[in-house]
């Protein structure tokens, strides 16, 4: 895994792979205006769960780091929770899609769709 770019903004790293499979999807739709953001949210058996999704919106207090032409966007109410993660895409047999690597959480629950 090699990762791109680090900052002091929100913190959330985004290896090259996944700034462009991001892009190739931005592209794909055909707009220019989208920004991936990852967002915590309550939830899952273990308390927490990520959010990653394609917005067009911007958000007071919003984090905004440029990944090879992709913005990463946190709110300002998850950064702390993803401050240190990095962010890829697989693209393998076994798995396929992005992946969340985050040292903060200290636990998940089996099915690995949330943390605490």
């Amino acid at each position: 895994m090699t990762v791109q770019n680090e900052t002091a903004t929100h913190g959330v790293k985004m290896t090259e792979a996944a700034s462009a499979k991001a892009k190739a999807l931005f592209d794909q739709e055909g707009r220019d205006d989208l920004a991936l953001r990852i967002a915590v949210q309550p939830g899952g058996c273990a308390g927490l769960k990520y959010q990653l999704f394609f917005d067009d919106r911007t958000l007071d207090g919003d984090l905004t780091v440029d990944f090879n032409g992709v913005n990463l966007v946190v709110d300002r109410m998850s950064a702390p929770y993803v401050e240190g993660a990095s962010i890829d895409f697989l693209d393998t047999i076994e798995q396929q899609g992005f992946s969340i690597d985050n040292p903060n959480a200290t636990g998940s629950c089996a099915c690995g769709d949330s943390f605490n």
